[in-house]
């Protein structure tokens, strides 16, 4: 039998030996493809020649124009989408390899199909009793006949039975690239795997293309020939392709013998290592399999991923990296009782499987395990809880809320696929329509909690508008001054504006905040404090405009429908504030002068901010050198006195790795080295030279790129910057924290900001030294204060301790009967949350059996009431949990909470109806029903 390795190494070599370029698998996350999540089929890589964009392969001084792979691919999201179906059954898959050789307009069909026969069964032996061809049938519609040809060639080139030659339609017979763009007929090669007394009942003929696993297509040759144009019609191709794919896990499960790809020796390994982590044995059991057939794909997937640049991320194919981890770890936690993080042990699995074909895997592994441990150990925080409450919501219903998948989704972290998944086990369904809604309210509150942005005018009333046929034109990159005309003033609610024709002020966009300044004339000074972008240019907000705008002469409030001020309805003295109109329906001339001002940027402000500004590319370089290169920025604020900067990142970021990043700035901060502005290059040349780009930004052809050094940073931005790194002064970390799960943020400072925080600390050390002595025994005396501290601390949880203890001795001397159940209900004055969860773990030690112990305590100062319920294990069958019943009891005393079946804890606001949730435990047990 060959091995999976040997299978694999037998495709590329047929090909080798047909003069195929062998070429390796691109990275599963598209290097320059914003349109595409993921590599979801073997053309992806090869778009920009069937696009007619390249003419082949280039290596060296050669062309190829025939190539063969094996290339990963995923498939989780949108048209492609097998996620639902993977561990169900026994042949999808989330990462799966397709192998493929390609013919950039040198051979066509006989030579595609000839090979096909002679690989499967002259080099592989398959038998051509059991194979099927389907070729095009035509479409009348599109005016294309039968692909004759290509019936011609399977029955005339290849051993394959002429009955096995079946036609079908534009659905299972015809590629098509999108929309629009190259397409063709295709002819899929299938095998029917069944046993002869099947085949003998069945004709394989009558299932093929039918949903039967055992008869399925193993190989796929389409013959690109006609180009889609908008219209939806279609003309031939100056050079015609092929473009075959044949999936790896099939065809693997195939020559093995195998009944199901997880039967292979490409799964094997690693169904056999989560066996040893579950305690279970794969093929024994229905339940435990689905999930150990989950878990081993989901894991080469995630692995796969993160290697090749990915990370778990709230957003984007983050975000699908998330949820396929997530229904891993669920099944685990359900199925196999894996309660702690476990996915991240497999990696080593497949490190040492692929590290011929894909040593990535392999070189990476520590940090893909530290990546994958640290989203389970985040994940694992909440999921028991959230099963908990799913259930809970899910009682006695036959649909959840969209409300209740949204807390879920919310606060526990599940993925709504998740939540669909668990429901469906259930034969419940899910409000999903609820949910988007609260999903989009829950964007639209993100959209509307950021500063005032107006990307059209709705909501100005304009005093006047006038159009000078001219586009605005940005000068600030240039100059800190200009001569500008007004072409519009209005007013936002309770913000004056007015637009220009021109202007040096930075209109706040790309993390980067405005400029401030003034705008005068004369003896007029209009101070500018913010400024906004528009559909028709930036929008200056100023602290008022001259009264001659405001109260303009022979117009009075209306509205129109042009590019000027509104026209009046009526004559006399009037407030001109309109919406729209005509620009000749007001003569300028009554309302002063609107040409000749002077706008001034605050240099001082500016200088700042562009410290900021540059000191941020610097920073997102060092993060990448330093924590690899998943980092990819997430956020930004560049303001004149902070940054702060957003990132995926899987943990926090340790102090020495902080103090290396530093260093490299400054470092770079010390080099001087001088700015190289690109204002107007073509994306194309911007992507061959390496520079940095957001994954959800929108790129025109032609952008602005900021180099510090080609081989340090290299970043498409809008934004102002420094002339020379050496501007920037001095860089300096303010703090590390966490934003969102996978989410990192950094603040700094440089230039005066970082010198003020060093004047700062230096008062601070100072004041401290006069405190402790001596400047010299800061570090020391303040240990020797901390150490006393954490004696006298430890001295006082021992009495809190042993207060305790002989209150919970009180309690469990009183149990109160209730349906053959002992109930022991009481306070234990002065101990938090901790304290009482101990004294839950120590009164189930001690009653062993049909015991509910139900604690609570209260501070009164704080305003704040503890309660700990416990539940021994042969109640919990029963049908009495500690996390239902605590969190009923939690609201009496205006809070909530959960917990495990065993132990949980809530907390409320109301000390003072402790004693009433004490004795509604009594009430509680008795209204449990069939107890």
């Amino acid at each position: 039998m060959k091995t999976s390795s040997e299978i694999r190494n037998d495709f590329l070599q047929f090909f080798r030996e047909k003069e195929h370029l062998i070429v390796n698998s691109v990275p599963v996350v598209p290097a320059d493809d914003p349109t595409l999540l993921f590599i979801n089929a073997g053309m992806n890589p090869f778009k920009p020649i069937f696009l007619g964009e390249e003419e082949g392969l280039e290596e060296g001084d050669k062309v190829w124009k025939r190539a063969a792979d094996t290339q990963k691919c995923i498939r989780v999201s949108g048209k492609h989408n097998d996620l639902e179906e993977v561990g169900i059954d026994t042949y999808h898959h989330t990462l799966f390899e397709m192998l493929g050789n390609w013919s950039f307009g040198d051979y066509f069909k006989a030579e595609a199909i000839e090979w096909a026969w002679e690989l499967l069964v002259d080099r592989w032996g398959l038998n051509p009793d059991r194979l099927y061809a389907t070729v095009f049938e035509g479409d009348e519609e599109d005016g294309l006949p039968t692909d004759t040809e290509s019936i011609n060639l399977w029955r005339d080139k290849t051993g394959i039975r002429p009955e096995h030659i079946l036609q079908f339609g534009k659905k299972d017979n015809f590629w098509e690239m999108g929309d629009t763009g190259p397409c063709g007929p295709c002819s899929e090669i299938h095998i029917d795997l069944r046993s002869d007394e099947e085949r003998k009942k069945t004709p394989g003929a009558d299932l093929v293309n039918a949903g039967d696993p055992r008869v399925m297509e193993i190989w796929n040759l389409v013959f690109i020939q006609f180009n889609r144009r908008k219209d939806g019609s279609l003309e031939s191709l100056p050079a015609v392709h092929v473009d075959t794919g044949m999936g790896f896990e099939r065809i693997c499960a195939v020559l093995q013998g195998k009944n199901s790809n997880y039967d292979s020796d490409l799964f094997a390994p690693l169904l056999t290592a989560i066996g040893v982590l579950g305690n279970v044995v794969y093929g024994k059991n229905e339940s435990t399999d689905i999930a150990m057939r989950v878990i081993a794909d989901h894991i080469r997937a995630v692995t796969f991923a993160i290697a090749d640049g990915a990370s778990p991320s709230n957003e984007g194919r983050g975000y699908v990296i998330r949820r396929i981890l997530r229904r891993a770890i669920r099944y685990g936690w359900d199925q196999l009782q894996l309660r702690e993080p476990f996915m991240y042990s497999l990696v080593d699995v497949l490190g040492t499987q692929f590290q011929e074909i894909f040593p990535e895997v392999r070189e990476q592994s520590d940090y893909i395990k530290n990546v994958i441990r640290a989203e389970e150990s985040s994940f694992l925080k909440t999921l028991g809880q959230g099963i908990e409450l799913f259930t809970d919501m899910t009682r006695g219903k036959e649909m959840l809320s969209g409300e209740d998948a949204f807390k879920l989704h919310d606060t526990y972290g599940f993925p709504i696929d998740l939540t669909e998944l668990m429901a469906r086990e259930k034969g419940i369904r899910v409000d999903t329509d609820t949910f988007q809604l609260k999903m989009e309210e829950q964007r639209a509150r993100a959209r509307a909690s950021g500063s005032f942005a107006a990307s059209d005018h709705a909501g100005v009333q304009w005093f006047f508008r006038r159009d000078l046929d001219t586009p605005f034109e940005f000068t600030g990159y240039d100059r800190l001054s200009d001569t500008v005309s007004v072409t519009a003033a209005g007013i936002m609610g309770k913000k004056f504006v007015l637009m220009l024709d021109r202007s040096p002020f930075y209109a706040e966009s790309g993390g980067q905040v405005a400029d401030h300044g003034v705008i005068r004339r004369g003896d007029e000074v209009l101070h500018v404090l913010d400024v906004q972008k528009s559909s028709a240019g930036p929008l200056h907000v100023v602290d008022h405009l001259p009264a001659e705008w405001i109260n303009g002469e022979g117009t009075g409030a209306g509205t129109g429908t042009g590019t000027g001020a509104g026209t009046g309805a009526g004559t006399g003295k009037g407030a001109g504030a309109g919406t729209g109109a005509d620009s000749d329906a007001r003569d300028f001339s009554e309302i002063g002068a609107l040409d000749g001002w002077l706008a001034e940027v605050d240099a001082e402000r500016r200088a700042e901010t562009e410290k900021h500004h540059s000191a941020t590319h610097l920073l997102h370089a060092a993060l990448r050198n330093v924590l690899r290169e998943h980092v990819a920025q997430k956020g930004s604020l560049v303001a004149p006195d902070r940054l702060r900067f957003d990132f995926s990142h899987f943990q926090a970021v340790k102090e020495n790795e902080l103090a290396e990043v530093e260093e490299i700035i400054n470092k770079k901060i010390q080099e001087n080295i001088s700015l190289q502005e690109e204002r107007d290059l073509p994306m194309e040349e911007a992507k061959e030279r390496g520079a940095m780009m957001l994954f959800d930004e929108k790129y025109g052809d032609r952008v602005r790129m900021i180099t510090f050094d080609p081989e340090y940073s290299v970043e498409l931005c809008g934004g102002t910057h420094v002339s020379a790194t050496g501007r920037i002064g001095y860089f300096r970390f303010v703090q590390e924290t966490s934003v969102a799960s996978g989410i990192r943020r950094v603040e700094a400072v440089t230039g005066m900001a970082a010198d003020h925080l060093l004047r700062k600390e230096h008062q601070t050390v100072r004041e401290a030294a006069a405190l402790l002595g001596s400047a010299d025994s800061i570090a020391r005396g303040i240990q020797l204060l901390i150490d006393k501290n954490r004696s006298l601390e430890k001295e006082l949880e021992k009495l809190r301790q042993r207060e305790a203890s002989g209150a919970l001795d009180q309690v469990l001397r009183n149990p109160v009967t209730v349906a053959g159940v002992k109930l022991y209900c009481g306070e234990l004055k002065g101990a938090d949350m901790n304290l009482l969860k101990q004294q839950g773990y120590e009164a189930l030690k001690k009653t062993a059996t049909e015991a509910v112990i139900v604690l609570g305590s209260r501070d009164e100062a704080a305003g704040k009431v503890y309660l700990m319920v416990a539940v021994t294990e042969d109640l919990i069958a029963r049908g009495i949990k500690a996390g239902a019943m605590v969190s009923d009891l939690g609201k009496l005393v205006g809070g909530g909470g959960g917990g495990q079946p065993t132990l949980a804890t809530a907390g409320g606001r109301f000390p003072e109806k402790l004693s009433h949730a004490l004795d509604a435990a009594k009430e509680w047990l008795e209204n449990i029903p069939n107890f």
